[in-house]
């Protein structure tokens, strides 16, 4: 295993498993820095139905089958997690707890990691009937009672899709007014199948082999009470996983800022996938960007080879 190459990529989650398969197939030495815990956000999920050439798969399953297909490229996959950057020289210089790496280029991949509630019960029944994505879970709520957690641009989104296929969706927020968007809150208040629970936190989720019911605390009264629920969609925000960054490329709200979709601050450094994207949020939207990116890197070391 060496320690330089023509492009690192950082992240191995379908963007960063993209950009390696066409950064390998354009002849470039790749390495992937995958992180201590491969495969990004599909790791924690379960029915996968809107990967375009499967109808269903585990999302485990089918970050393991993209892992495979990029190792078969001879791409050098290495489980450590970067801990700092060096951008403000050439080569580029990436630090793990193991050692560091030197790149003419670099992918960020990292992704941005939804935020949960925290509480014990949540964690156990995620892909149970809590989720964090109401466009990739939807589906399977059809004519179903959901809630969304939330009050924000997030929350409200995921609502106003929901019910374009659930029986109800009833948002659940911990103050007495939404924070979103107005003409979201003005499409949440005028969509009849929408139902509104105000000052109210999640105490418990509630169920063995799937979500049943959630323990709701009034905030103002403390009155605890429990509702009947077939699925639960927290939507609190995401945070993009920038923290190794900062310093070194231009961030927005910690989210890599781009332009031409894929070029960040720094010549040479490229970004794909959540981790500069804050609205489609979505795996094969992030392989398309990991693609991109992988381009314009092998277009980038082409003109360092003709400026010599």
């Amino acid at each position: 295993m060496k320690n330089s190459y023509d492009v690192v990529i950082i992240g191995s989650g379908p963007a960063g498993l993209t950009a390696a398969i066409y950064a390998a197939r354009a002849n470039l030495s790749v390495c992937v820095l995958a992180g201590s815990k491969p495969g990004g956000q599909l790791m924690i999920t379960t029915d996968v139905e809107d990967f375009p050439s499967y109808k269903n798969i585990q999302g485990p399953e089918l970050m393991e089958k993209m892992i495979d297909h990029t190792k078969s490229f001879g791409v050098e996959f290495i489980t450590e997690d970067v801990i700092s950057v060096d951008f403000k020289k050439k080569p580029f210089k990436l630090n793990t707890d193991e050692k560091t790496y030197d790149a003419k280029s670099v992918i960020i991949a990292t992704g941005a990691s939804a935020k949960w509630l925290g509480i014990e019960s949540e964690k156990k029944l995620i892909g149970k009937g809590v989720s964090a994505c109401a466009t990739c879970d939807a589906m399977f709520f059809k004519n179903k009672d959901v809630c969304v957690i939330g009050a924000g641009d997030t929350a409200l989104r995921e609502a106003l899709h929901l019910v374009k296929m659930c029986k109800t969706v009833t948002l659940i927020h911990r103050r007495d007014e939404m924070r979103g968007q107005k003409v979201l809150q003005e499409r949440a208040l005028n969509t009849k199948n929408m139902k509104f629970i105000w000052n109210t936190t999640i105490e418990e989720f509630i169920g063995k082999n799937k979500l049943e019911s959630l323990k709701l605390k009034n905030v103002k009264t403390g009155k605890i009470e429990e509702l009947k629920i077939d699925g639960a969609f927290v939507a609190i925000g995401h945070k993009p996983n920038t923290d190794f960054l900062k310093g070194q490329i231009e961030l927005d709200n910690g989210y890599i800022v781009v332009k031409h979709n894929v070029k960040t601050s720094v010549e040479g450094v490229f970004a794909a996938g959540d981790i500069s994207d804050h609205r489609y949020m979505q795996a094969v939207t992030a392989a398309g960007a990991g693609c991109m990116a992988a381009m314009e890197a092998d277009e980038y070391l082409e003109e360092l080879k003709h400026k010599k």
